[in-house]
């Protein structure tokens, strides 16, 4: 039987299971821990597993892919969540992933940047990043935009604790390590946001669901999306920005005009492959859960993907 066809036959059963219908009703708690940037997501999906099994109780905590991937490895958790590629060292110790959405990190700077109108016309190239936040060359958003008037100082931030984002941030500036990121260091998606909203000098770096508002869809408050000059042509083409909306930078995510990494795949981890609960909740996730992803801010999987994907839980 073609493999295609054994992964919906067990879709199908444990579905069945799931739904209730002539088994008794889901009881139990699953504890999930990690990255700010499957947060709102993995809040959603708790929302609407719960509708269904009220007496599932879905303990839900962010603190970085880091902390997830501790916990779950420790056993204090049930699922991590880890938005970066899972290490040979960690699949070793028995982390067993799955990828559930995709996702992308933005960099961002304040609406009040004083040379703002340049950022946005011209963009920034990957060279003008590993500048600012790998050799520390690029001081000053006059050296940005070549304007030798302008020299005001880049405030720099990056993320303190043990990031996914930051992690595929520093890969994207030339496969670097988060260690290797300059700036003042703020802990969690949130923190970093909120430093730059503050600082008209500032920079960092953010998941798409903390760059933008999730009700208004537009960048948060405080924050612009710093176009990424992808051709290195002196300026934004339609396809790099500026990304007035969630939905435009969804879009090209999903479309593959904005560079990966930092566009990337969000996974979650357990140790080992799973069991019970936490399996069918995991299954859910892949099948019923996948028509929340895009209301939530967030890039579905391909249906082969997801089928990859489904297909490890068999």
């Amino acid at each position: 039987m073609p493999k295609k066809t054994l992964t919906s036959l067990l879709l199908a059963s444990l579905l069945l299971f799931i739904t209730g219908q002539a088994q008794p009703e889901l009881e139990g708690t699953i504890t999930v821990s990690g990255a700010f940037a499957l947060y709102p997501m993995m809040v959603k999906w708790s929302e609407e597993f719960r509708a269904i099994h009220p007496k599932v109780n879905i303990d839900i905590s962010a603190g970085g892919a880091g902390k997830g991937m501790a916990d779950v490895l420790a056993g204090l958790v049930d699922i991590a969540m880890v938005s970066r590629e899972i290490r040979p060292e960690e699949t070793q110790k028995g982390a067993f992933g799955i990828a559930v959405v995709k996702d992308a990190v933005f960099p961002t700077v304040n609406e009040n940047n004083p040379v703002l109108n340049d950022l946005l016309a011209r963009g920034a190239t990957k060279a003008t990043f590993i500048g600012i936040w790998i050799e520390g060359r690029i001081k000053t958003w006059g050296q940005v935009v070549s304007r030798t008037d302008v020299t005001a100082p880049i405030n720099v931030y990056t993320r303190s604790d043990s990031s996914g984002a930051a992690e595929v941030w520093a890969k994207f500036l030339g496969e670097r390590a988060q260690e290797d990121l300059l700036g003042t260091g703020v802990f969690g998606d949130p923190g970093i946001a909120d430093a730059v909203a503050r600082d008209s000098l500032g920079i960092g770096y953010n998941n798409l669901g903390f760059a933008f508002d999730p009700d208004s869809k537009r960048p948060v408050r405080g924050l612009v999306v710093l176009p990424i000059d992808v051709n290195e042509n002196g300026q934004v083409d339609p396809e790099e920005g500026p990304y007035t909306t969630r939905d435009q930078a969804m879009e090209a995510v999903s479309g593959g005009t904005y560079p990966s990494p930092p566009a990337r795949e969000l996974n979650l981890v357990t140790l080992g492959k799973p069991t019970g609960l936490a399996q069918l909740f995991l299954i859910w996730i892949l099948a019923d859960g996948q028509q929340f992803v895009s209301e939530a801010g967030f890039i579905p999987l391909s249906q082969e993907r997801l089928q990859e994907e489904l297909g490890k839980l068999q």
